[in-house]
């Protein structure tokens, strides 16, 4: 049964989102063909108007819904039809809905249900009297509810109880009295948190909420989420409703036309119906809408962090010294070469019980001397700041960069099959150490080994849907990837994955490939790759590039497909390709106008221009030393007024958690963010952003710290 054509779904998706309908028909047409968004995004300008990858996601995201809804509508149709109560007007109705909610208000009452109060009062044969009492038109309705005495109903009260559940049901079905009822929600529902009894001490982290009362509408993602939370923990008992003597008083003028006894009767189904059957519906309706909306605001943050994180300032290819610090243990210490290969491992223990200071500097000195170090990572856990204090104190003989990195992941990254896999003859604490080291070289590379819900810049993430949350990570991942592009012949086989068109299988039939056949020499080496077919090949060349290839275009974002484009540049000025990127006063003489066709338009052309411009370039930003402040070591030290420097280690809704090196995080609320209204953190910073904060309060027991940055120049 055909529910809709494609073009009713891109007239809907045109109109929701102001778009072109021409843009999303050929964006879904992509789509469906296998091409990837980084790809239509970035090579099918012409064809999508220039549509960038947030507008692609969400046409995409539609055409799944809409594809879904017509599958909703068929499964609808045929358990009517199967009913033989399926009329023209209905299946019209139907097929013309593209609202979900309407389309099961639709449905509702032709759905299969359980035995329910009002199918046992009509086993009793009692629907003609519920009939009798919803028209109205009756006055004694006591001396007709008599007339329904039988073996199954023992007396009049009996008969008009099972009437009024007849009636409840058929209210509650009713999709004007189900509008009204939504209506009320949306407009003066509150959203109420009590504490289970018994549970306060148990449950005190969520003693904010043991007795909470706000409006729906003025909720905040972070705190239905926490309430919710709480709820699945079992300390809280949260309900979403509005008053109900203004909804009842509604559905009252809705259905009540006289004054008699039929009145009397249903103005009781009406509070009935709406107790016990609408509430509840609307309520676990709305729930599960301001659920949806809370995980989406919760995944939009966090995929947000992650692009932030991702995209991270690299180092870049340089010998680096890492350290994962320890106090019993000891500092496990790596040394990587520029390629991020381990050359070295060993453990100094500088701090107590041991406290061998000397000998760990002069070991590191050494380290840093025989391996030609260019630069030290030290991780920011346990004993970060003592480390980063004692390296200090070393008086190399070369210019040695010290940072501090994230060790968000790190730890998951050591004890992962990925890891075991690289350094199968080496412990978690080595593989952590190596993990810190090639995070500052490359975040990017490195953290596309972990799982993105472990690196730690999440609200909540454990309890959004986890299908939308994996979904959109992977997404952000393969998005940043794309963007920053992969130098094919150093890449991993888990950078390589996310490249456009890829995935686990090709990436690894490329590296078994690269180690067979020595590094690849041009794009087109590609097409021999085991199951790397033609349409891999267009999805995923320009997002690869050949440092040393013989053709330069090799090494930039111009696709393969637009080579012949540059050429023909090159040749109407009479120079070569290399020529034309070397030489900025060539390039200014191209006009584009005369390179347009029915297939390359502008945009193209200008981004090849760009591309020539800086070929291969890093999009990303230069990375910058940070040192925290001196003699701020713990919690212990912390005095409010203090102005201290800090690095943003992750933002949310209501504000952005700071590290200022003393082992626990601190909250710049949203309202200290700035000396102006901020309604969103992510204006004001970015992730790992470097910051001056204020101390406000420090809350020692509670290891609580509140910090500001107004006022605080920048």
């Amino acid at each position: 049964m055909e529910i809709a054509s494609k073009t009713k779904h891109v007239e809907l998706i045109a109109a929701e989102l102001n778009i072109n309908s021409r843009g999303v028909a050929n964006t879904i047409k992509l789509l469906d063909e296998g091409a990837t968004i980084p790809f239509i995004s970035r090579y099918r300008k012409e064809m999508t108007g220039n549509l960038d990858e947030t507008q692609i996601t969400a046409i995409r995201d539609l055409s799944v819904k809409y594809v879904e809804l017509d599958k909703r509508k068929e499964t609808i149709l045929s358990t009517i039809e199967e009913q033989g109560k399926l009329t023209d007007e209905l299946r019209a109705r139907i097929i013309a809905c593209y609202n979900p909610t309407e389309l099961e208000d639709i449905y509702l009452p032709y759905k299969p249900k359980r035995r329910t109060k009002a199918t046992i009062a009509k086993e009793k044969g009692l629907e003609p009297l519920a009939l009798l009492i919803f028209k109205q038109q009756e006055r004694n309705i006591l001396a007709k509810a008599e007339a329904f005495i039988n073996d199954k109903v023992a007396d009049a009260d009996e008969a008009l109880a099972g009437a009024r559940d007849i009636i409840a049901e058929w209210i509650s079905e009713d999709e004007k009295a189900r509008n009204v009822a939504r209506k009320h929600f949306r407009k003066s529902a509150f959203i109420k948190s009590k504490v289970v009894k018994g549970k306060e001490t148990e449950g005190i982290k969520y003693s904010d909420y043991f007795s909470w009362e706000e409006e729906v509408k003025r909720c905040a993602s972070h705190r239905f989420l926490a309430m919710q939370r709480g709820q699945d923990e079992g300390y809280l008992r949260v309900s979403i409703t509005p008053p109900s003597e203004p909804v009842i008083e509604e559905l009252e003028r809705l259905f009540i036309r006289s004054n008699g006894e039929a009145a009397e009767q249903l103005r009781l189904a009406i509070a009935d119906s709406y107790k016990r059957l609408i509430e509840p519906s609307i309520e676990n309706e709305f729930t599960a809408a301001l659920k949806e909306k809370a995980d989406d605001e919760a995944i939009r943050v966090f995929a947000e962090n992650l692009r932030q994180l991702l995209l991270s300032p690299p180092l870049g290819q340089k010998s680096v010294l890492a350290i994962d610090p320890g106090y019993r243990t000891g500092c496990k210490v790596v040394c990587l070469d520029p390629q991020g290969n381990l050359l070295h491992n060993e453990t100094v223990f500088p701090h107590p019980p041991q406290s061998e200071q000397g000998k760990a500097m002069s070991k590191i000195s050494a380290l840093v001397d025989t391996y030609k170090i260019e630069a030290i990572a030290i991780g920011n856990g346990t004993a970060s700041r003592e480390t980063e204090a004692l390296i200090k104190r070393i008086r190399f003989n070369r210019d040695v960069k010290v940072f501090v990195v994230s060790e968000d992941g790190a730890s998951v990254y050591s004890a992962s099959p990925v890891a075991r896999e690289e350094f199968p003859e080496y412990d978690v604490t080595v593989r952590g150490a190596v993990s810190i080291g090639r995070r500052l070289m490359d975040p990017l590379a490195e953290l596309v080994k972990i799982d993105p819900k472990s690196i730690g810049v999440g609200q909540y993430q454990h309890d959004v849907d986890q299908t939308k949350l994996k979904g959109s990570l992977d997404q952000v991942v393969e998005s940043c990837v794309n963007h920053v592009g992969v130098h094919l012949n150093t890449a991993s086989k888990h950078l390589l994955t996310y490249v456009s068109g890829l995935g686990p299988q090709l990436a690894k039939n490329i590296v078994e490939y690269r180690a067979q056949n020595g590094a690849f020499r041009s794009r087109d080496e590609l097409k021999r790759v085991p199951r790397l077919g033609e349409k891999a090949f267009e999805q995923c060349a320009g997002f690869l590039r050949i440092a040393e290839a013989e053709n330069p275009l090799d090494n930039t974002a111009v696709h393969p497909e637009s080579y012949h484009i540059v050429e023909k540049m090159a040749a109407d000025l009479g120079c070569s390709v290399v020529d034309l990127i070397r030489n900025e006063e060539l390039r200014a003489k191209i006009k584009l106008e005369k390179y347009v066709t029915d297939k390359v338009g502008l945009p193209t052309l200008n981004d090849i221009m760009q591309e020539l411009s800086k070929p291969g370039r890093d999009p990303r930003k230069a990375i910058k030393v940070f040192e925290f402040a001196e003699g701020i070591f713990s919690i212990d030290d912390l005095k409010p007024g203090m102005v201290l420097p800090g690095i943003v280690t992750n933002i949310t809704n209501f504000g952005v958690f700071v590290d200022i090196g003393v082992k626990q995080d601190g909250l710049v609320h949203i309202s200290q963010m700035a000396n102006r209204f901020v309604s969103n953190p992510l204006d004001v910073v970015k992730l790992h952003q470097h910051v001056k904060v204020k101390v406000l309060e420090v809350d020692i027991p509670r290891k609580r710290i509140q910090l500001s940055m107004r006022d605080v120049e920048q």
